[in-house]
Parts: structure tokens; sequence; C-alpha cells
């Protein structure tokens, strides 16, 4: 039984960190599942550094930005007070942009195409910085959307992993809106277990306690803790 949403409270973001966490405690539990509560994304695209500073003071460290140019006008500062803040891309990736990606960013979860691939290990090869990598897989072969398709899956990982030698730690994936996601998550979770990858990146707002039930180790949330994003 999932959790009964509490009203998102605009003012107390630590409130919603607590409500999002003691939610995906509450159904893990009932489950009887005996594993470490996912680690929370809070996705702070279009938020001002205000707002983040609310869940960086709660002691949140693990933020989500969708573009490498937003991050890179707003974390700087942000980073100078809070050392420790650890970002996560979770947009779509420009090839040209990725040598900015691989200097600001910890991890990048929108892996998704050979040139990509190739431009990411170049500027890895060329940075002190060595970000973890997840491949963003488009479960539901939706021709609008980044992802790598299924039937290629296996052929980029072997170029990522084997051939690039890039630091390939898990999957991820973002389901279709009118789609049940429990049906994406598992196949996610099958598609990781059978390339030997510890990590799920899944679930969202809107279903973060179903993924932690199905194993996501990371779940990215943004408006359960932020509020709407501002247009």
């Amino acid at each position: 039984m999932m959790m009964p949403k509490q009203p998102y409270r605009a003012d107390d973001v630590a409130g919603n960190l607590a409500d999002v966490k003691a939610r995906i405690d509450a159904v893990m539990m009932a489950q009887g599942l005996d594993r470490p509560r996912p680690l929370i994304i809070a996705v702070s695209k279009r938020q001002s550094a205000d707002h983040i500073r609310r869940a960086l003071a709660a002691g949140h460290r693990h933020f989500g930005e969708n573009k490498v140019q937003e991050a890179q006008d707003k974390w700087p500062a942000l980073l100078r007070d809070y050392p420790d803040a650890r970002l996560h891309l979770i947009g779509h990736l420009q090839s040209n942009k990725a040598a900015d990606a691989v200097a600001l960013f910890d991890v990048i979860e929108s892996l998704d195409r050979p040139k990509l691939a190739h431009a990411i290990a170049k500027a890895m090869g060329q940075h002190t910085k060595q970000p973890s990598l997840f491949i963003q897989v488009n479960t539901g072969d939706e021709p609008q959307k980044s992802g790598v398709a299924l039937d290629e899956l296996d052929d980029f990982i072997t170029l990522c992993r084997d051939d690039l030698e890039l630091p390939i730690t898990g999957l991820m994936c973002l389901p279709p809106v009118d789609d049940d996601p429990a049906l994406h998550f598992a196949l996610l979770a099958k598609l990781a277990r059978r390339h030997h990858l510890p990590q799920l990146s899944m679930g969202m707002s809107g279903d973060f306690e179903l993924a932690a039930l199905m194993g996501a180790s990371q779940v990215r949330v943004g408006t359960a803790i932020f509020g709407p994003r501002p247009d």
C-alpha cells in the first residue's frame, strides 16, 4: 500500500524531502524489503539557487539538472558553499557539450548514442574528473524520446564498456507517460541484471515509491520536493 501523499509545502523543502523519504521507507517496510532506501536525486532544473539552498541546508547532497548551461550558471557558487554536493546530468546531452559535462557533473545519466560515447571518452581522457555513467534506455521505443533502442543496447554496452572503457555503472529510463511504469521498471531491471550493471535510475515524483519497490538504486524527484517548476 502506498503512503498517502502529503501536500507540497512551498516554504518547507526540508519537510518535503522528509516526506519523500518517509513514503519510500513506508512502502519498503510494508513489503518487508530489507535493503537501503534508493538515493534521492532532487531534480533542481529551473529551480532558483535560493530554493536549492534550502535543500542543501537540510543536508541533501544529490541533485539532478537537465541542461549543462543552466547548471554552469547556478552551481559553481553553490558548490563553493557546499563542495560535497553531487550533480547528476539527467537530460539530453549534446556531443559538443560533453567536455563541459565531464568537468561539472559527478554522474551523467543520459548516455545514449555512439557519437556521445566517443565524445565523453575523449573528454574523460583529458580531464581529471571521471563521472560515473548511466546508459539511458528507450524502453518504450518512442521515436521522439532519447535513449538507446532495445535492439541496439547489447552492442552499445559493448562499445562503451569494452571498447571505450567507460565507467558504466547502471541504466536509466523514462517510461512513456501513458504506460504502466511497472512494466518498464521490470524491463530495465532485467536488462541491468543481464549486463551485470548494479544501478538503476528510475522513478520520478509520480511513481518513485513503485520504483523503490522494483529495485531502483536511485529515484529522480523534483515536484514532490521543490513544487512545480517555474515556467
